[in-house]
């Protein structure tokens, strides 16, 4: 009883603190999508990160850390390098352009025809995987994880989650609809502390009970390496490269992520706010990826079943009443800083990209607005569908690391998006026809190394699609030496935040030496 009720005491103080932050049927295009162009670093890093943390992560990952170990943390230190290059290469320009969404930025660099695809891709890839993969995480680790408190919804496992599924988007969907992109920070940061919390009490348990972090290189030295071998099915150390350039597209292309920077005061805010979310990843993975190591420890041989019961069965296990409402909340809260971010970025890829040029050219700003509401409601519709798809997926193959497998689905998007977005910012008047046509490629390139090269790890194979697209357009645009000069690229606000950059550029390489 303790714990539904701290529950319950979480989901009115969300909802309070974002409704009343709600906009007016006034409100203008930027107070709405970026409240105002007015946020601050804090916001920034911790509304960013909060975004990125879903339950796949708590689940997923720390299911995928119980197999394999240390190497899954690539995942997510590398991000580093992602937020990088958004803070000093992509997001600068974004500014300079002043742009609403990354699609018009593609649109004054490569035209009207590739901005339409990439606007599209996004939608479509956000308004189902994205949405659907947020709203099954978050209601299958609640369910893994508390099922016996959950029973009153419903006795019937699916059914229960199926519901879950869709309360959960329906909560998030109405403050987003009322409050913007100000109401989403603004519960985001609440979000974080406690998905924080949790975080931090569940690994402190997990080394308590493993014997401590020493305990981990005594008893499972072979799971504290970052790098595996090259022959790995799922985490070969060749595949950072694809998470290389796959991190562009996350960090630096996808608007749910970037809408905070376009939405600071300044460059200097936005840069600083991405780069204290770097430090923030770092932390993340601790809390992410140790508890799984801990407990293969723990356990000394005794595999689970499912991977992803990793985190149901330390809370389970090891968690008292009352931590364990805490630990709910952050499952929650993981859904819902994620959801409400794609929510209110959907609406805005919707009204500024589509309604705007194609549908309305002559619509007022609350014409505009409120089409971006309307968009809430149609993708929460999307989202559900998607989550029942996922559901039924997962319990098809539960032995299976459905991180991974979700994983597998986004990039045959992804990495087009990543082509796209590097032609626009490094190669100077590229041929629009040939870029669309690289972009176009990227499908049918998946399937034709899937069938030459089955055993390929999925990273890698992202990598040769990604460096195979981009060439096409590339290559011979270099005949003409063409390319963006370097320092027009490269931008910092002051030498101290490019000297705290290249610092955490060294952070995330001595990671790698130590941890190799």
């Amino acid at each position: 009883m303790l714990d539904l009720i701290i529950v319950l005491i979480y989901f009115t103080v969300v909802f309070i603190i974002a409704l009343r932050g709600r906009q007016g049927t006034e409100a203008g295009i930027e107070a709405y999508f970026l409240s105002s162009r007015n946020l601050r670093w804090p916001s920034i890093a911790i509304s960013t990160i909060a975004t990125n943390v879903q339950g796949y992560q708590f689940l997923g990952m720390m299911g995928s850390a119980y197999l394999y170990g240390l190497a899954q943390a690539n995942l997510e230190i590398n991000a580093m390098q992602g937020i990088l290059m958004a803070a000093f290469i992509f997001v600068p320009l974004y500014l300079k352009e002043k742009v609403i969404t990354i699609t018009q930025y593609i649109k004054t660099r490569l035209g009207k025809s590739v901005a339409l695809f990439y606007s599209l891709a996004n939608l479509a890839l956000l308004s189902t995987v994205g949405l659907g993969a947020a709203l099954f995480w978050g209601a299958y680790a609640a369910d893994m994880v508390f099922g016996e408190y959950l029973s009153f919804i419903s006795p019937d496992r699916i059914t229960r989650i199926s519901i879950l599924i869709v309360g959960l988007g329906l909560f998030s969907a109405i403050y987003t609809y009322f409050g913007g992109l100000a109401a989403v920070v603004k519960t985001d940061i609440i979000q974080f502390g406690i998905l924080t919390a949790g975080g931090i009490i569940i690994t402190v348990v997990a080394l308590q009970h493993a014997g401590g972090f020493s305990a981990l290189y005594e008893k499972a030295p072979e799971m504290m390496h970052l790098h595996l071998p090259a022959d790995h099915p799922q985490l070969p150390w060749i595949a950072i490269f694809g998470m290389f350039l796959l991190n562009i597209n996350y960090w630096c292309a996808n608007q749910s992520v970037v809408q905070r920077s376009l939405a600071a005061r300044s460059l200097k805010e936005a840069q600083i706010g991405l780069m204290v979310g770097g430090v923030m990843k770092y932390f993340m993975a601790i809390l992410i990826i140790i508890p799984g190591i801990a407990l293969a420890v723990i356990l000394d041989g005794k595999p689970l079943t499912d991977p992803d019961e990793t985190f149901p069965y330390l809370v389970s296990n090891f968690l008292p009443m009352g931590l364990r409402g805490i630990i709910l909340c952050a499952l929650f809260a993981s859904l819902m800083s994620t959801v409400d971010s794609l929510f209110n970025s959907l609406s805005t890829l919707w009204s500024i990209d589509i309604y705007k040029p194609y549908i309305n050219k002559n619509a007022t700003e609350q014409q505009v607005v409120n089409t971006g509401r309307k968009t809430i409601i149609f993708t929460l519709i999307t989202g559900i569908v998607m989550g029942y798809i996922l559901l039924y997926v997962k319990f098809e193959n539960p032995e299976a690391a459905f991180t991974h497998t979700l994983n597998n689905l986004r990039y045959y998007i992804n990495c087009g998006i990543v082509v796209i977005v590097c032609i626009s910012t490094f190669l100077l008047a590229p041929n629009h026809r040939l870029v669309l046509a690289s972009f176009l490629a990227t499908i049918p390139l998946h399937l034709i190394i899937i069938q030459l090269f089955p055993e390929m790890n999925y990273f890698v194979r992202a990598m040769w699609v990604i460096l195979v697209a981009f060439g096409l357009t590339a290559i011979p645009h270099s005949l003409n030496k063409n390319w963006y000069p370097v320092r027009q690229i490269f931008e910092s606000s002051s030498v101290r935040v490019k000297q705290i950059g290249w610092g955490l550029l060294g952070s995330l390489a001595l990671l790698h030496i130590i941890f190799h």
